[in-house]
């Protein structure tokens, strides 16, 4: 089933499919496939357009005129602090909400390829307030939102001080540019880590479980998690201190890690634009993860770490089929 069926009054609409199992981009693999590799790179939907494009465009005009000068940083005080906390607090909830106004608020295409035809949870002791929407609003204000600017605050601190390395775009521009093309690469291998290590036991029952009751997540899901979590989530910015970087860097991978989340656990596999357009979202490897919970654990799979370790979930029977022999093998 490729498409969600048509409901009658009182059914309950099907779940959506996508039509193919996830490919694996033609970029770890052998032999190479070079045109292929160029159409991933610069194609619709592709690795540049048209998502990691998009949040260059938001760190761009937020690094020139959204972010204080580093002179001004060499100092903690309350006043600069607060502005980054204020701003980051009202792009987020501006780009969370360009996902749920139109698919969870005004329901402008129905259940027309979401993955699962229900809407959030209500009434649900497994959430805060018993309500998902307000579960996940929550931990993600009160709490992801307050340590990603905490991040933010002490590397803009640190490199103000040359505590850490940085470059210089007027004289490093290639290596501007090639590290602006890697982050997306190294957040898919420090997610995969830091995802794997809490679905260990303790951490996940003390941590990740708070996550993981988003069985049918919407966009405010993606960034709803523990504490701890957000901690372990948002360190990958760390890699700023280790290789030169500019404040644009730490922006954009921030900012990636704060807004990807909400396209991530938007629920639907495409968008649509109307009558026939839509815009590709392709985020079912993610949505496999919280359905069958010990599947898919990296990113969408550019750095395919689940096929090189075995975790890997494609949607197809024959992965389904892998996955729980896997799984009773582990628990015999």
């Amino acid at each position: 089933m490729s498409q969600a069926a048509v409901s009658g009054p009182g059914e309950r609409a099907a779940d959506w499919i996508p039509p193919e199992p996830i490919p694996t981009p033609p970029v770890f693999v052998w032999p190479p496939r070079p045109r292929a590799f160029l159409r991933f790179l610069f194609g619709f939907p592709g690795y540049l357009w048209p998502w990691n494009l998009l949040y260059v465009a938001i760190a761009l005009p937020t690094w020139l005129w959204l972010t204080p000068d580093l002179a001004r940083m060499k100092s903690f005080a309350p006043g600069w602090i607060a502005f980054l906390l204020a701003r980051n607090l009202a792009l987020l909830t501006l780009v969370i909400s360009a996902w749920h106004v139109p698919l969870y608020v005004r329901r402008v295409q129905g259940t027309r390829f979401k993955y699962r035809a229900r809407w959030l949870a209500q009434d649900n002791a497994a959430f805060l307030f018993r309500n998902q929407l307000r579960d996940n609003v929550f931990w993600t204000l009160a709490s992801g939102v307050p340590i990603w600017t905490a991040y933010e605050a002490l590397t803009y601190w640190a490199q103000a001080n040359g505590l850490i390395p940085t470059m210089n775009w007027k004289t490093q521009p290639l290596f501007g540019v090639a590290l602006m093309l890697f982050i997306p690469l190294f957040r898919e291998v420090h997610f995969y880590l830091i995802h794997r290590l809490i679905h260990w036991p303790p951490l996940y029952r003390a941590v990740h479980s708070l996550h993981h009751a988003n069985v049918n997540p919407g966009p405010w899901s993606g960034l709803s998690m523990h504490p701890v979590e957000h901690l372990l989530y948002f360190s990958g910015v760390l890699l700023h201190w280790i290789v030169p970087s500019s404040p644009l860097h730490v922006i954009y991978h921030l900012q990636h890690l704060a807004f990807a989340p909400s396209q991530g656990h938007s629920g639907f596999g495409r968008v649509a634009l109307g009558a026939d357009a839509t815009v590709p979202n392709d985020h079912y490897f993610h949505y496999l993860h919280h359905k069958y919970f010990e599947v898919n654990y990296g990113g969408d799979g550019t750095v395919p770490l689940d096929r090189w370790f075995g975790t890997f979930h494609d949607g197809s029977a024959a992965a389904e089929a892998a996955m729980n022999r896997r799984v009773l093998g582990r628990r015999r």
